[in-house]
């Protein structure tokens, strides 16, 4: 449980603003974007602020996008039934491990429309039907149910509020002569196989709004 509480706290974090960045340094017309809703919702003359998130509609659909893409838990987190049960006609014994392969299921064209595309767009649903509340079965980032990541409150605003900050404070480029290397490893985190370094450049234009 101890492992559990630190990668799903901490890894996966890091990991996903790391994608996230990734991401957005492959593809300037998206990065183009979310810094102009920051813009239209901040302002260049103000900082983030905690408020500003529940506004920011195309940068949540970027993150979003992100989970689904590169999921930081490709198999969520094990479960353990407490008795033996049958499940979609398959018995399982009291005391094994489950794991759900959701990296499987974000990979399925079936289940999602070109999933080897990196689209936000897709998350722009005014219904609400991909949350983070794990209601609808194809998207699960924190699991669902009674066992549903404790922190997800917490998490769903640090990646916001720390992804929104970097690109509202700042203009970012690749290292002289580097390009974006979108290669992952699989793991119980998925990861970069090469770490993303990148370069920040001012870009609002008071040096006061930086203190």
């Amino acid at each position: 449980m101890k492992q559990d509480i630190v990668v799903g706290g901490t890894d996966t974090t890091a990991t996903i603003v790391e994608w996230v960045m990734a991401e957005l340094l492959d593809k300037p017309h998206i990065m183009e974007k979310a810094q102009q809703e920051l813009t239209n919702v901040v302002g260049v003359n103000n900082i983030m602020e905690e408020s500003h998130i529940s506004k920011l509609h195309y940068l949540d659909a970027v993150v979003k996008e992100t989970f689904r893409r590169y999921p930081p838990l490709p198999l969520l987190v094990s479960r353990s039934p407490s008795q033996s049960c049958t499940v979609g006609g398959y018995k399982i014994p009291k005391g094994s491990r489950v794991f759900l392969n959701m990296w499987s299921i974000y990979m399925d064209s079936q289940v999602w429309e070109n999933p080897l595309e990196f689209h936000p767009d897709r998350f722009l649903d005014d219904t609400g039907k991909f949350d983070y509340m794990g209601n609808n079965f194809q998207y699960l980032p924190f699991g669902s149910g009674r066992r549903i990541c404790p922190s997800l409150p917490l998490v769903e605003r640090m990646v916001m509020y720390l992804l929104a900050t970097l690109i509202h404070s700042f203009e970012w480029r690749l290292p002289e002569g580097e390009k974006i290397d979108l290669s992952k490893k699989f793991g119980i985190i998925m990861r970069k196989i090469k770490p993303l370094y990148a370069i920040p450049q001012q870009r609002l234009p008071y040096l006061i709004l930086y203190e």
